[in-house]
């Protein structure tokens, strides 16, 4: 018998795919923008009222927080597939055990980033060969931006929690609430106080930790499987396990991007030029909203792929893959275009009448935006390997193609061509590589993936074939 479903829940194992997937992909898609609002009005209001100094300092750490956090990160998506699987089995009990580990994963998670970002931010930026001018205010940026982990954390762990049942609506209306309220501490702060990048710092932990409470909240009034007692959080390590074998390679891999890009980072400060350094950091943080775009339905495939695997329905999980490749890669077209198309009004709100900076984004996002499709396919790859219980592959995959032939593109091809041009190229050669490489595994272990799938009717997978699968 099939068990009643929440109104935020979508069922994802029965019906028509297409519209299931948009309704899913769209407020996350939102969600996502939104999130990514929290460092864009930091970027902004720095630029327009605290100069280029410190527009630099903020920009130039968004590759040093992701290294930072992208196990934790990746646990979360482990999180998400490991419940997304046990709800598509009808493992109410495990189910249960997910949501409260999680949470506490969430929270220990929280606390070693804040513990780790406050001690490390100043001698990471050292290592980065952050320009003299702008070392200082990065570092007090990353401090201040790293005690609110925990709260980072929480959101992204319960919003992952949320997202395993196709509630994707709850997390938007949350994330808009902590836009409105960081985008107005911004300009308080900034323009009030006169607290440049203290004061963006300061407003996005504020914003964070209501995203924060607000995502608990909806887990402890959560009438079904996904309802969260606190008196029982703790760590099932069956549950951490599980968590651990998609989650780690998952996040592994998100640092070993982190590590190319931070090398990047590293490439475009030793141009010595502020410029240039605020140009790219611009660039990065529009070429974000397309990216963030994409990776909507990186995470739909992902979830989707999960529940209908531990279901048993591999025709589902085909048609999964089919319409998420569709729809990242008319995404990717549309937006990264417009990008390129309208790039110099979009530098223009981040550097207003700064012709040089202007122009280093303009020159950035031709190549890196308009090919960002590539990117999006590549992800999507990725979403339904983890989602049939392949995550150690994709990493290496991943690891090997993309960030490998970055870093070994910036020590030989760079070095010998030693321009912007040249470096920026490194991205689409490397998203295509990988993309490939991941279509062909996909290929050739789908058959073997999919008889594990079908060896149980749909809702019986045992825990043992679980682990197998996931441990593949």
């Amino acid at each position: 018998m099939e068990r009643r479903r929440s109104a935020h829940e979508i069922d994802m194992t029965h019906g028509p795919l297409a519209g299931k997937l948009l309704l899913f992909a769209i407020p996350l898609m939102l969600s996502s923008l939104l999130q990514l609002l929290f460092n864009a009005a930091d970027v902004v209001v720095v630029g327009r009222y605290a100069g280029d100094a410190a527009l630099a300092a903020v920009g130039s750490t968004s590759s040093l927080i992701n290294l930072m956090v992208n196990i934790f990160i990746g646990l979360s998506v482990g999180a998400n597939v490991v419940a997304a699987r046990d709800l598509g089995a009808g493992r109410d009990g495990d189910v249960r055990k997910d949501v409260h580990t999680s949470v506490t994963l969430a929270l220990i998670g929280g606390v070693v980033l804040t513990v780790l970002g406050t001690l490390l931010s100043r001698q990471m930026l050292v290592w980065t060969s952050s320009p003299a001018d702008v070392i200082d205010l990065a570092a007090l940026y990353l401090r201040i931006y790293f005690l609110g982990m925990p709260a980072n954390m929480l959101y992204n762990f319960g919003a992952a929690i949320l997202r395993a049942q196709g509630d994707t609506r709850r997390p938007l209306y949350i994330l808009f609430a902590a836009g409105v309220l960081n985008a107005g501490l911004n300009l308080y702060f900034v323009i009030v106080w006169q607290m440049s990048v203290a004061g963006v710092a300061l407003a996005t932990i504020i914003s964070q930790y209501l995203s924060a409470a607000l995502v608990l909240l909806c887990l402890v009034r959560d009438k079904g499987l996904l309802r969260l007692e606190l008196k029982k959080l703790g760590l099932d390590m069956e549950v951490v396990g599980r968590i651990a074998r998609v989650g780690l390679p998952a996040g592994f891999q998100g640092m070993v991007f982190s590590i190319s890009n931070v090398v990047i980072q590293s490439s475009i400060n030793s141009f010595d030029d502020t410029a240039i350094v605020a140009g790219s950091a611009a660039s990065a943080n529009i070429e974000g909203f397309v990216y963030v775009a994409m990776n909507a339905f990186y995470q739909t495939c992902l979830t989707f792929s999960s529940q209908n695997y531990g279901a048993g329905e591999t025709k589902r999980v085909d048609r999964t893959l089919l319409l998420c490749q569709l729809y990242v890669t008319v995404t990717g077209l549309v937006l990264g275009g417009l990008t390129v198309v309208f790039g110099r009004q979009l530098a223009s709100i981040y550097a207003p009448g700064e012709e040089d900076v202007i122009a280093q984004a303009v020159a950035r996002l031709a190549i890196v935006s308009g090919t960002y499709c590539l990117c999006g396919m590549m992800d999507t790859m990725v979403g339904v390997l983890r989602g049939i219980g392949y995550s150690v592959i994709p990493m290496a995959v991943s690891m090997a193609g993309a960030c490998g032939l970055r870093l070994v593109w910036v020590a030989t091809v760079f070095q010998t061509f030693h321009t912007l041009t040249v470096l920026y190229i490194s991205y689409p050669v490397s998203w295509a590589v990988t993309a490939l490489i991941h279509l062909a595994f996909f290929l050739a272990v789908r058959k073997r993936a999919y008889a594990k799938a079908g060896a149980q009717p749909a809702g019986q997978v045992t825990s043992l074939e679980l682990k197998k699968a996931s441990a593949a």
